[in-house]
């Protein structure tokens, strides 16, 4: 039948459109055909517009149920059905192999446990400081200096800087300070008391700080006003946990505080704060006042100490850089010209080298690596360490998913030849594996988040963190789901195309069955799980050792058995007489008296040094100062190498000095004892001690010097070992005479110094456990290989036992393949440890030696583990029965 119609003449175009839209298509063609030629013969009769009118109704007319499209929702329907076809091919898939079934699940839940382990890790470490509503305009100062190839960064500046800056500069909104460093009068840790009691107690915690400082944070407050708690002098704001123990149910601003028993200048709160979050570096329970406060004549006008850290607030739209070139203004006028006047001749040295920088606050915490102060950070080279363990084991548990689909491969190849020969098509085979591998992923996820939730104790204490499951977050079941199928169809993409790309033909002669023995993409995965592995067994190995080489190191200082007696400056002048009452005991060999300990969070007071008579022509070095008695260096087993020590009640040692042999270096002395040098006022040195390692071995052994003082807030006590017990309920006997109402408190000076090198010792245990943890994923998937090898091959075995192979023979053939590619796995991770540790390593000044050693015992390891995975199955096959196996032939 003709579809012409006159020249310029034919229905509307969109109600042809509409009928072909929705009309079946087997009947589209022909009944269009039939509505085209009778419009044709309207056209002649009745002309164009009543054949227009007529032709629409006959659309509308015909679209009756019979002739329509199946509707989306049948389509829907059908989708539906299919998908459910899908799993419960798959769940019947998973019961019929229960033992691939649970490796694949065991494995995959492992990776998946460890992922939301360090995910929930990553997004506390990275959280951190990213609560201020006007945190974008927050930033911290520090100091930079540059000279002779290295970089100095450190965060203390002059008490008048920060008023400075806020007066000069309109960039700057407000300017607060902060103290944070221990022993810095009442900063750190003191004896606290209500006004109205008498018993102390020890409590850690304490800054000071400026009233513009909780403004720019925007503290909240409990009780008291934000605006003025920290406004008057003497003022104290303590957090809402320490209000509830010492004032339970009440109100507590304006009420006394005395600390470390100083009735003569008691403290009066301000106000009650919340608690600082968890997720940031200013973890403090007690806000000391600034206001009205100067801690010797002059010093809030002098530019001679740096002791206070400064936070900023700026103005909408500031640039950062661009201030930091402005702020050169006043290291010029002031800072510079305080050294002019002085005749430092360091001033034109400070000109070119020396720079204030901005900092903003939610980079504090992961980003001042190399940034001298005395916050909480952490660092972001770990975040990165424990997201790359993350990846790589759940990879690893991917990849077992991915070999054991494949290698299973010939299993499934007449399904997928049947369903083609009845005419599948590849994209279901390829919609019915990523079913399967999703519904593999989904209950993975569901044995990994029980299994996090069962370790997550064990990981806060790996971490040393306090995470816990979010469960009520309204993110995380979402982002689990979605995870799961994410995971899911990633890793079942390539079993899915590989599976489905097998050709009917193929499979029914059976030309497939031998080509999925040896998958030359399986090995590459097997190297690339064993290559892992074997780097993470290096890396534990290596992080041990210089956790021990730490911990065990000459350091010029005997840290056994040495007891730290705490709090003993609120004793006064009574701790001279507690220390040789002390040293009187049985069991204690020495005491001595000092706040400055070769520990990190300990006292520190750096100070420039001269030659006498020679601050105007030379240049200043940089040393500490602390104040020690004479038993200090025998109590701590210090060696002197020169001269003599300090020797109670002799008058001229107020102005001796002792100082290490880094300081004598630094000064270019040939003959020190007898040498005259100056800082705030001459001094003679009497002494040499051998340098000794006072803060954390990442850093060179920096100049050093000893004066004379009886005082601190420490008494350090060497006992014997072998009684130790009683030897500490005799000391704890003396304290209680001295401090009846102030309970001792005391710790190991070698715990305090393992406790400087927690991140080294935090990082082992995250490598040992990570390493375990691909070491076990990676074995599962050899063992099922390994099974499965067994399963194809085993007419094979039966035949070669049959005509007298032996079980070694049998045992060869299995395991050779397998032990080649954890050679190989071998050697493509020594090298990769080596560099890897190497780059770790170099961080630090005194390291271990990367040695031969713990390659070859790593790569024995691993093929112990690997060879031990293969023979179970291996031994087993070379002892079956070959009868079971032959018997069907």
């Amino acid at each position: 039948m003709s579809q012409s119609t006159p020249k310029n003449a034919g229905p509307p175009n969109w109600a042809i459109s509409f009928f072909r839209r929705f009309c079946n298509d087997h009947l589209c063609d022909a009944v269009l055909g039939d509505m085209l030629e009778l419009y044709n013969r309207r056209f002649t009769k009745a002309g164009k517009r009543k054949a227009d009118w007529l032709f629409i109704w006959n659309v509308i007319q015909f679209l009756q149920p019979f002739a329509l499209k199946k509707t989306k929702k049948s389509q829907n329907s059908n989708t539906a059905a299919m998908f459910k076809n899908y799993l419960k091919v798959a769940w019947r898939s998973m019961g019929r192999q229960k033992m691939y079934t649970s490796i694949k699940i065991g494995g995959f839940a492992l990776g998946i446990a460890a992922c939301i382990l360090i995910s929930l890790f990553i997004r506390q470490e990275l959280s951190y400081d990213n609560f201020y509503g006007n945190g974008d305009r927050i930033y911290r100062a520090y100091n930079e200096f540059a000279s002779e190839g290295e970089v100095n960064k450190w965060t203390s500046f002059p008490a008048p800087t920060a008023g400075i800056f806020k007066a000069d500069f309109p960039e700057v909104v407000k300017a607060g300070r902060l103290i944070p460093y221990p022993g810095w009068f009442n900063a750190g840790s003191n004896l606290f008391r209500r006004g109205d009691q008498v018993q102390n107690t020890y409590e850690e915690g304490f800054a000071y700080a400026d009233q513009s400082l909780i403004d720019i944070l925007r503290i909240p407050m409990v009780y008291g006003q934000t605006e003025n708690a920290l406004a008057d002098p003497y003022s104290i704001v303590i957090s809402k946990t320490v209000a509830d123990k010492y004032f339970p149910d009440e109100d507590p601003v304006g009420k006394p505080i005395i600390l470390n028993n100083d009735e003569k200048t008691p403290y009066k709160v301000g106000g009650v704060m919340q608690d600082f979050p968890n997720n940031t570096h200013l973890q403090y329970d007690y806000l000391i006042t600034l206001t009205g406060l100067e801690f010797w004549e002059g010093e809030q006008t002098s530019w001679c100490c740096w002791n206070y850290n400064i936070y900023f607030e700026l103005q909408p739209g500031t640039a950062p850089k661009e201030l930091e070139t402005k702020l050169l203004a006043v290291r010029d006028t002031h800072y510079v010209g305080h050294l002019e006047k002085n005749g430092d001749q360091s001033a034109e040295e400070v000109k070119k080298n020396h720079f204030f920088r901005l900092q903003p606050i939610a980079e504090v915490y992961l980003y001042s690596d190399g940034i001298h102060s005395n916050v909480e950070t952490g660092d972001i080279q770990f975040v990165w360490l424990f997201g790359g363990v993350a990846f790589f084991v759940l990879l690893l548990a991917c990849i077992n998913f991915i070999n054991l689909s494949t290698a299973k491969s010939a299993n499934r190849a007449k399904e997928v030849g049947m369903r083609k020969v009845v005419g599948s098509f590849k994209i279901h085979l390829v919609r019915q594996f990523l079913a399967e591998s999703t519904l593999y992923s989904l209950v993975s996820f569901l044995v990994g988040v029980l299994l996090a939730w069962i370790g997550m104790p064990f990981f806060n204490q790996l971490a040393d963190k306090s995470l816990t499951i979010p469960w009520l977050e309204w993110w995380f079941i979402p982002t689990l789901f979605g995870s799961a199928v994410l995971v899911g169809i990633l890793a079942g993409l390539y079993p899915a195309f590989y599976l489905s790309a097998f050709k009917p033909i193929d499979v029914l002669k059976g030309s497939l069955s031998s080509g999925s023995k040896s998958s030359r993409m399986r090995s590459i995965m097997v190297i690339f799980q064993f290559t892992t592995s074997v780097v993470l067994i290096i890396g534990t190995f290596i992080i041990y050792r210089q956790m021990q080489y730490i911990l065990n190191k000459r350091i010029g200082f005997d840290k056994e058995h040495v007891v730290l007696i705490q709090g003993a400056n609120t004793l006064g002048d009574r701790v001279k007489t507690l220390k040789t009452e002390l040293a009187s005991l049985a069991g204690v060999q020495n005491a001595a008296i000092s706040g400055y300990l070769p520990i990190s969070g300990t006292k520190r007071d750096g100070n420039p040094f001269w030659r006498e008579g020679k601050s105007k022509e030379d240049k200043a070095v940089g040393a500490q100062r602390w104040y020690v008695d004479s038993d200090y260096m025998g109590t701590l087993g210090m060696k002197l190498v020169d001269g003599r020590n300090f020797i109670q009640g002799m008058a001229a040692d107020s102005s001796s000095i002792i100082v290490n042999q880094a300081f004598v270096r630094e000064f270019g002395f040939e003959n020190p004892v007898g040498e005259r040098i100056q800082n705030w006022k001459p001094y003679t040195i009497i002494g040499v001690v051998e340098d000794f390692h006072f803060e954390s071995l990442k850093g060179k052994i920096e100049p050093l010097t000893m004066v004379y003082g009886e005082w601190g807030d420490v008494v350090s006590v060497k006992v014997s070992s072998s009684n130790m017990k009683e030897v500490l309920a005799s000391i704890k006997g003396v304290w209680d005479d001295f401090a009846p109402n102030q309970p001792m408190r005391y710790s190991f000076l070698d715990e305090s110094y393992a406790r400087m090198y927690e991140d080294v010792q935090t990082m082992g245990r995250v490598f040992t456990t990570f390493a375990v943890l691909a070491i076990v994923v990676a074995c599962l998937g050899l063992f099922a290989l390994s099974a499965y090898m067994v399963e194809q091959r085993g007419k094979e075995i039966s035949i070669r036992i049959v005509l007298g192979a032996s079980g070694r023979v049998i045992f060869n053939l299995l395991t050779l393949n397998f032990i080649k590619l954890v050679f190989i796995s071998l050697l493509l991770a020594i090298p990769l440890g080596w560099y890897l540790m190497k780059s770790w390593l170099d961080d630090y000044t005194y390291r271990t030696e990367i040695t031969w050693e713990i390659f070859v015992l790593s790569g024995l390891i691993a093929l112990g583990i690997a060879v031990l995975t293969i023979s179970f199955e291996s031994i087993k096959a070379s002892r079956m029965n070959p009868i079971k196996s032959l018997r069907s032939e």
